[in-house]
């Protein structure tokens, strides 16, 4: 047990180098000013009072979460009937089906995203048929709809991995009971089917919600800098401003927003496996 314990060691020292230094040092810009030296730093609230005090922030922070909530109720419209489709295909059908949604994951999400950039450029492909039946150039990027599209395209398979794994893993003879209790497909699948599937679907959501919540990137490329979310403000604040102590301080937020989210969907998940128990 004890040879067990200490190959654990290095894995501790790892994350205490990577995640906890870094947090500390977080905290310790949020909560400090901007001294001379190291004996002028002193505790303050500033860094947090100029974010609650200034409206322009806020407003940012109102599109980060909107934006965020829009790509995973896409990605939950889109994800799960995919989702339902392959978990009742044949086996070797789902193999086939589960590489061709994860493939495109196998490239870095930098590079796609600079794909759907020349896709929605007036010069792009995407505009490039719409202009063969009379329509367009319309303006793609730097709009809240090439966001989103970005976001929905490079999180959708995550959304409908996890839901995916729910329904193969549910078991059939609790539709077949239904079906002999004299529930139809849409009943069977409103009380038995989407019940047992919550649990993945609220994984997803965490899995979907929380780094397009936090996305600075793709905002950054496919709003061209003028679709600013609370990601972008952060790396603005660390590489542009130098404002290390306020971009701190925002990062704290956020970090506590995800915090709190996370606890919420693991309540819900909670929730929703023990329901799905008593079926």
């Amino acid at each position: 047990m004890k040879s067990f314990r200490s190959m654990a060691y290095p894995y501790i020292a790892w994350s205490m180098v990577l995640i906890v230094l870094p947090m500390l040092l977080i905290v310790i810009y949020a909560f400090t000013n901007e001294g001379n030296s190291v004996l002028n730093i002193r505790f303050t609230l500033e860094n947090f009072a100029r974010f609650f005090s200034d409206r322009v922030f806020f407003d940012v922070l109102k599109r980060s979460f909107f934006i965020a909530v829009m790509t995973t109720l896409i990605c939950i419209i889109l994800g799960y009937p995919l989702a339902y489709i392959i978990a009742r295909m044949k086996p070797k059908s789902q193999i086939i089906m589960v590489l061709t949604v994860t493939i495109p994951t196998w490239i870095n999400m930098l590079v796609r995203t600079y794909a759907w950039r020349g896709l929605l450029e007036k010069t792009g492909l995407i505009n490039s048929i719409l202009s063969l039946a009379g329509i367009g150039p319309i303006q793609f990027l730097e709009t809240s709809f090439a966001v989103i599209l970005g976001m929905v395209y490079n999180f959708l398979p995550f959304m409908v991995l996890q839901i995916y794994n729910s329904l193969s893993k549910m078991d059939r003879s609790y539709i077949e009971a239904a079906s002999d209790l004299g529930a139809d497909k849409v009943q069977a699948f409103l009380r038995v089917t989407l019940p047992l599937s919550l649990p993945g679907v609220i994984s997803g959501i965490t899995l979907v919600f929380l780094p397009a919540v936090s996305s600075f990137f793709i905002p950054k490329l496919l709003g061209g800098g003028k679709y600013v979310l609370i990601g972008n403000v952060i790396e603005n604040q660390f590489l542009t401003s130098g404002d290390w102590g306020f971009g701190s301080a925002i990062s704290l937020i956020m970090a506590i927003v995800i915090i709190i989210s996370m606890q919420i969907t693991k309540r819900l998940d909670r929730d929703t496996s023990s329901e799905g128990g008593k079926l």
